[in-house]
């Protein structure tokens, strides 16, 4: 079963443009000048049932337009887009019955009241009776870990408080879907944790897709099994996110410690040596243009390695890799 899909979506938005100079000035009051930008242009694609995608791009690419136009915020200026079902745009009020959104730094909760409040408030709004409210509410404060959080005014919690209490009032309905937009930003890593953890339970317990957008690495490595890379409005990239690793993180980082001092010249053709010490080494190299056996071959030959490790470069360079790659 498909959760969305999206065919030839477009969104173009007209500007007026900034007249230079005082007779500029008025000859725009009398004539205005537009300029149009196209946010979005020609994107398709399909997410499925109970799926975690990320849907990811630079800033201005289009993610923040995208999601609107699926949750029927925007009316798109062409192309087609099934969500559950629903036509968004057309049929907004019975697609909201379905869907959950948090938008990081669009609060829904009501500021100066507790959490709680707007948990039942949701309950009416969503048409649910009070005994199937409150059940949904205690099985939420235990997914979430927000029990200590539901009586104390929303303006006295922290950042990483709310966004918990943000994303569970967004599950309240039992949504199938959940459309999230940077629900991290400005996060510290345990509250991050916090919600990766809550979202993914989400997801195993209740069979919830979510389609997300954040600039944190972090949160595709964690939650999404597929990415789309946006740009310019448009995709520039579609793959399982193992996949894009596998494909663009060619690039091994070598650290490599030993049990006594070593003066060897640690210098190899096409190895980009970072860093030296009296004990140890840490190299950086491509694996397409040298291999691993020489490089490991070479360190062993220096001394007796009493620690070694291999890693992959952060997942933000490899997004960034693409991003270049998209510009070029």
């Amino acid at each position: 079963m498909t959760s969305i899909e999206v065919t030839n979506l477009q969104k173009t938005f007209q500007t007026k443009r900034k007249a230079a100079g005082l007779s500029g000035s008025m000859r725009a009051l009398i004539k205005p000048e537009y300029s149009l930008i196209e946010a979005v242009h020609n994107l398709s694609f399909r997410m499925e049932a109970g799926e975690l995608l990320g849907f990811i791009g630079p800033n201005g690419a289009g993610k923040s337009t995208t999601i609107k136009m699926l949750t029927g915020i925007l009316h798109p200026s062409g192309g087609e887009a099934k969500v559950l079902g629903f036509i968004p745009w057309k049929e907004r009020q019975k697609l909201a019955y379905h869907i959950g959104t948090v938008f990081g730094q669009r609060p829904q909760l009501w500021y100066h009241l507790p959490a709680m409040d707007t948990f039942i408030l949701f309950g009416k709004i969503y048409e649910l009776d009070d005994k199937e409210t409150k059940k949904r509410i205690e099985y939420l404060t235990e997914a979430f870990e927000i029990k200590d959080l539901l009586d104390v005014p929303v303006r006295k919690l922290s950042l990483g408080q709310r966004m918990r209490c943000e994303v569970a009032a967004s599950l309240l309905h039992r949504p199938k879907l959940l459309l999230l937009d940077e629900p991290s930003i400005g996060l510290d890593v345990v509250a991050k944790q916090h919600i990766r953890d809550a979202i993914k339970r989400m997801n195993q317990e209740e069979g919830v897709g979510v389609l997300l957008t954040s600039h944190d690495a972090g949160d595709l490595e964690a939650m999404c099994r597929r990415v789309i890379v946006v740009n310019h409005g448009q995709i520039v990239y579609e793959d399982k996110v193992s996949n894009l690793k596998r494909k663009f993180l060619t690039t091994k980082l070598v650290e490599v410690r030993y049990a006594e001092e070593v003066s060897k010249d640690y210098a190899i053709d096409g190895v980009e040596i970072l860093k030296v010490g009296h004990y140890g080494v840490k190299l950086k190299f491509d694996t397409t243009k040298t291999s691993v056996d020489s490089v490991m071959s070479h360190l062993s030959g220096a001394g007796d390695i009493v620690d070694i490790t291999i890693s992959d470069p952060p997942l933000e360079e490899v997004i960034a890799k693409i991003y270049q790659e998209a510009n070029g």
